[in-house]
Parts: C-alpha cells; sequence; structure tokens
C-alpha cells in the first residue's frame, strides 16, 4: 500500500502544540509547532520565527519518532 502525498493531506483542525527553547530572541523566537494531519499519523512540523511562517515540513509519525529519537541519542539526552 502506498504512502499518502503528505503535502495533499489536509491540517487537523485544532490548535498547534507549540514547543519552545531557551527563547533568546524574544517571545515564540525559538519555538517549533506541530499539527496533526487528518486520517494519518502525520505532522506538519512548523517555525514560529516570523521569517519562517508557512514554511511547512510534513513527517508521517514514524519519520518524526525516529527523528526525535535519534536526536536525543545524537545529543546525549536522557529521556
Amino acid at each position: 500500500m502506498s504512502q499518502p502525498n503528505l503535502y495533499e493531506t489536509p491540517v487537523a483542525d485544532t490548535p498547534a502544540t507549540t514547543w519552545c527553547g531557551g527563547n533568546l530572541g524574544g517571545d515564540n523566537e525559538t519555538c517549533v509547532t506541530t499539527m496533526p494531519l487528518v486520517g494519518v499519523d502525520a505532522f506538519v512540523v512548523g517555525d514560529s520565527k516570523p521569517e519562517g511562517a508557512g514554511q511547512q515540513l510534513r513527517m508521517s509519525g514514524a519519520e518524526l519518532d525516529k527523528f526525535a529519537i535519534e536526536w536525543a541519542r545524537e545529543r546525549r539526552l536522557a529521556l
């Protein structure tokens, strides 16, 4: 079974979840947002900075999980 084109899949009608870091540049300057897509285990990842407005990266849940796990491992973060 082929994967759906995530860039053609609609975004769920729910508020974005915002994940913020150090906020070194002011409110929402170091935040990433995520929103689920409709009918699939996939997400839109966005940038909260004005320069990144409207830019999207769409990833399946498995891809995003793999990224998070490998990122934490590479950075030697405890989960």
